[in-house]
């Protein structure tokens, strides 16, 4: 029941913003499946964290863990 709920929060905001079905069905699987994101060195920093380039991983701050494109 929750997830129902959970996916009619998720197309009532991607219909809101203008999204297709098919946008909807890529953003739902991207989000439930953790796809990796990346962030720029400058988002990492903006973000409070250090840009890690010997790692290429932000640490700390909001995008902590992430790497870095």
């Amino acid at each position: 029941m929750r997830i129902r709920r959970i996916l009619a929060a998720v197309f009532a905001a991607a219909a809101l913003a203008g999204l297709g079905l098919t946008g909807v069905a890529a953003a739902t699987a991207a989000t439930t499946q953790g796809a990796s994101s990346y962030v720029t060195p400058n988002e990492c920093k903006q973000g409070g964290g250090t840009a890690d380039l010997t790692a290429n991983l932000c640490k700390g701050g909001t995008h902590d863990g992430e790497t870095i494109d």
